[in-house]
């Protein structure tokens, strides 16, 4: 049944020069511009549980999946390897842009529209800008992070879709890390051009990140929060590599889009059904004073970990898959989900397991979602503990060895 248009959204097209693209957003989907949140709340749970990254919370976890690709096949061990290789002089040059100085004077004038063009023309799918949200900061980052760059770039890149659509392989984090590794270049481009307009920077990403970049995007019109924890961005859904560039340039901000994805998902749930890990959830919920579906960590890292990243629940959204304008005009015509049902959609295939077509999942064993939890010190101690009780009573077991080991083992994590 034909729906009732509440509004249009007028986006830029993916390149330089293309032609801009027109959405439709139903009555019956529109909510609020970005993501509807209590602006009181999130000062809350700043003051009181300031946010950190899971690189420091949880960090065994990851110290887990890095273990876990160096277990993998061949050409994954191969890929992983060279990627973390390829990243190393990135991530040093991204850690140093904000000790860089200008290379000349600024005229005064708004920089918006240049360093929106030079974004376009090195590649970049979408640009916006807003102001740096200091609330959103990490907690280990306070001492990182300039305080005198208030304004930030969002950039957007996509990555490759015929390599994405094999989601869960190697191809497909050839994608995903081929991205990161193009974007070195990219990030020294445009942070050299600002400069070269006069003005400081402080680059993150693809990385390197001192805060969640998400809401920075939503609060820029780059797209709105999905189901899948993602953002879904107009052009191609959650199929991009996210970063910012700190900077005091004199520029303007754009503003927050209801693009009907709050309630659009909420329709949809094909993500939450096809979760291989079943770690997401369908109704929303209000956390740290913002309305979204939780994701659960336990659930979803030790799949991620497991099988080349998963991103099952990328692979079969519509957004990514067809487009935010197509899925929209389709509900629009039909009151349905484009795709939903179908294979195209929905089907994926996991290493070393089956392909699942709609409504089939994978099982699992329980210990293949055996995670370590916490940060790395911490889980060191508690095996440590482990492995002592397990062995008081037995004669044989070198103590001293073992003390050394657990020495060793501190020292390296922290």
């Amino acid at each position: 049944m034909p729906k009732e248009i509440g509004h249009y959204v007028t986006r830029p097209g993916r390149r330089l020069g293309d032609a801009e693209v027109t959405i439709p957003v139903p009555k019956d989907l529109e909510t609020a511009p970005g993501i509807p949140s209590r602006d009181e709340d999130i000062s809350f749970y700043t003051r009181e549980y300031p946010l950190e990254s899971l690189a420091v919370e949880e960090s065994a976890a990851l110290d887990h999946m890095l273990d876990q690709q160096k277990r993998g096949s061949p050409e994954a061990v191969k890929h992983y390897e060279a990627h973390h290789k390829a990243m190393e002089p990135l991530d040093q040059y991204v850690r140093e842009t904000g000790t860089l100085e200008p290379t000349a004077e600024p005229t005064g004038d708004d920089v918006t529209d240049a360093i929106r063009r030079k974004a376009k023309e090195l590649g970049y799918g979408e640009v916006g800008f807003t102001r740096f949200d200091h609330r959103y900061l990490y907690l280990s980052q306070k001492r990182v992070l300039r305080y005198d760059l208030p304004h930030v770039i969002c950039l957007a890149y996509e990555q490759d879709y015929e390599k994405t659509q094999a989601t869960p392989s190697v191809q497909s984090e050839e994608a995903h890390n081929g991205s990161y590794e193009r974007m070195g270049a990219l990030t020294r481009e445009l942070v050299e051009f600002v400069r070269a307009l006069g003005y400081h920077v402080q680059a993150t990403g693809p990385s390197v990140n001192y805060s969640p970049s998400i809401p920075m995007f939503v609060n820029a019109g780059l797209g709105q929060l999905g189901a899948n924890g993602q953002l879904l961005s107009p052009l191609f859904g959650s199929w991009s590599r996210l970063q910012m560039i700190h900077t005091d340039a004199k520029v303007t901000y754009d503003e927050p889009v209801d693009y009907g994805i709050h309630a659009l998902c909420q329709v949809c749930q094909v993500c939450v059904k096809r979760c291989p890990g079943r770690a997401l959830m369908r109704e929303k919920v209000w956390y740290r004073g913002v309305e979204k579906n939780p994701v659960s960590f336990d659930r979803c890292h030790p799949i991620v970990s497991k099988y080349l990243s998963c991103g099952v629940c990328m692979k079969v959204c519509p957004i990514g898959a067809y487009g935010m304008k197509a899925v929209m005009d389709h509900y629009v015509q039909t009151g349905e989900i484009l795709g939903k049902g179908t294979h195209d959609l929905e089907g994926y295939s996991l290493p070393g397991k089956d392909y699942y077509g709609p409504d089939e999942l994978p099982r699992f064993t329980e210990e293949e979602f055996y995670m370590p939890r916490g940060k790395s010190e911490d889980w060191i101690l508690i095996e440590f503990r482990n492995k002592l009780m397990a062995t008081k009573d037995d004669p044989t077991v070198d103590k001293d060895a073992m003390w050394d080991e657990f020495q060793e083992k501190v020292e390296s994590a922290i």
